[in-house]
């Protein structure tokens, strides 16, 4: 059960790109998988929703204009019809620091097998210690 829904999944992820610097977010490509009405919660609790394929791009182009290297890596993967859930361990440079770190991924998808959902869950206190935010101000930083 779900094969399908998880090769989109690593399909989509595998389009953030391979970790060089050389290597960019194809965003026609992760927009394609995306339902025209779909919704991005950059973080939970408490992140920014980014809601419809206009939104999307512009908070992907956002994050291209400071954060390079990306590469998701998926170590741990379950599915069901509509649900697709992973454990990656991702990489981004954000303005030239390194930004290492675990999350939970969860994709919702319609019948026609596109992403209508999609929440993450990563520990942003980390995020922002890597950024060098001093733990008073920590109330939830992106990547």
């Amino acid at each position: 059960m779900g094969q399908r829904q998880e090769q989109l999944i690593r399909s989509f992820c595998d389009a953030w790109g391979d970790g060089t610097a050389s290597s960019r977010p194809d965003v026609e490509k992760i927009l394609a998988m995306m339902a025209e009405d779909a919704v991005w919660q950059l973080w939970v609790p408490g992140g920014p929703t980014i809601k419809g394929r206009a939104a999307l791009r512009s908070e992907i182009q956002r994050q291209m204009s400071y954060v390079t290297h990306n590469h998701c890596v998926i170590r741990h993967m379950v599915s069901s019809d509509h649900i697709v859930m992973t454990e990656r361990e991702d990489y981004a440079v954000s303005s030239g620091v390194p930004m290492p770190h675990s999350m939970v991924a969860v994709y919702e998808l319609n019948e026609e097998g596109l992403i209508t959902a999609w929440r993450e869950y990563l520990d942003t206190a980390d995020l922002a210690r890597k950024k060098g935010v001093p733990m008073d101000q920590v109330g939830g930083p992106s990547l």
